[in-house]
């Protein structure tokens, strides 16, 4: 261990905040995007390129990895740094969202939720307690308590008995946390606000949580089918009143228009597939918006998607070779796309974090939107 966990504010613009967490695995500049690796592995890319684009940390997904290939093998083998050879900084999902999202599979109860296995059938308990038993297994940095997630839109009495339930979880995944001697290790567990789309239950939640010792919090259950603005409206009310030492990490977030707009409104971390999925399903990220590389009008486009790009992805390969490589199906293609995404994510974290230590993160903001409004087939300057 090279040094506990530890959270600080560096700079403020307006409600926008830079700052940095230290972890026994590194040093995570905020905001940061965490690139997800579900299964222990970025999709499509080699740890050693997601380092090099300027991620400080990875996302692992408990619930995955818990049925294979098993928490307890990943232990015996040294534990996810070691298993999927990423010395940094780690954070895990509880399998919160998995409650969500495979809900034709599981059971809920107070005690937690039993899972069918997706792979084989096979039953698994998730209890808060085992959550974060697993999480110690795979020896993450910073890990998540057990809550419930549920689609939006939602009755009011689900929304607010899922947010009870999750608070009561919370309670119970800490008491588990330090049990296991998790402080001791330097390591960090974030508690989860929930209360859907309903201004009142997210502040009861943030409330709630910020009188448990957690070391960070998160915003969960948002991007779950609600419109963006929506979204925005319940960081409104809900950032507010959490705490202002602490790290703020929005779950599962987002498009890069969705975290330009979460920064502006205190959000400091932020993980999403979309990146990673949308490269292997042939759409760019780039700083003139997206760029969809199915469509034919690309064929005959000598352009690079960005010849001012520091990644070689998307400054050295043509907008016709890389719908070339998507039509025709090659592997190629989600490889340079995936490495072209999670730069231009880099990218964006790395200049907000620049505008808000000089005081021009709204001008920044301005200029952001202006050139992804220009669309993808702006001249590039």
């Amino acid at each position: 261990m090279t040094a506990p966990f530890s959270f600080r504010l560096l700079a403020n613009d307006g409600m926008a905040r830079r700052g940095e967490i230290v972890t026994p695995h590194g040093r995570v500049a905020t905001p940061a995007f965490m690139p997800v690796g579900t299964q222990a592995t970025v999709k499509a890319m080699y740890p050693g390129q997601v380092r090099e684009l300027g991620a400080d940390v990875v996302l692992g997904n408990t619930y995955h990895l818990m049925l294979r290939p098993g928490a307890e093998r990943i232990a015996r083998l040294g534990g996810l740094h070691t298993f999927m050879n990423w010395p940094h900084t780690i954070l895990t999902d509880s399998g919160g969202f998995q409650v969500m999202s495979l809900a034709q599979l599981r059971k809920l109860t107070e005690e937690g939720v039993t899972f069918q296995s997706h792979i084989d059938g096979s039953r698994h308990v998730m209890t808060p307690e085992r959550s974060v038993e697993i999480q110690q297994l795979l020896g993450s940095d910073i890990q998540m308590q057990l809550d419930e997630c549920i689609a939006l839109p939602a009755p009011r009495e689900d929304v607010e008995r899922a947010m009870r339930l999750s608070l009561r979880w919370a309670e119970r995944s800490r008491a588990q946390f330090e049990t296991m001697g998790g402080p001791g290790r330097g390591q960090a567990l974030y508690g989860i606000v929930q209360g859907g789309d309903v201004p009142d239950l997210r502040i009861a939640s943030a409330q709630a949580l910020g009188e448990m010792p957690f070391e960070g919090y998160s915003v969960g259950g948002l991007a779950v089918g609600e419109p963006q603005d929506v979204m925005l409206a319940m960081l409104d009310v809900t950032t507010p009143a959490m705490p202002v030492d602490k790290p703020r990490y929005l779950m599962g977030v987002g498009t890069p228009e969705d975290i330009l707009e979460s920064v502006a409104r205190g959000i400091d971390q932020f993980d999403c597939v979309m990146p990673t999925r949308a490269g292997r399903h042939g759409l760019a990220y780039t700083r003139y918006g997206k760029v969809n590389l199915k469509n034919a009008r690309h064929a005959d486009d000598p352009r690079p998607l960005d010849e001012a790009s520091d990644c070689p992805a998307a400054r050295d390969y043509s907008r016709a070779y890389l719908h070339h490589l998507v039509k025709a199906g090659e592997g190629l293609a989600a490889m340079l796309l995936t490495w072209t995404n999670l730069a231009y994510y880099q990218t964006l974290m790395r200049e907000m974090r620049a505008a808000i230590e000089e005081g021009r993160f709204e001008d920044f903001r301005a200029k952001t939107r202006e050139d992804w409004a220009r669309g993808d087939l702006a001249p590039l300057d």
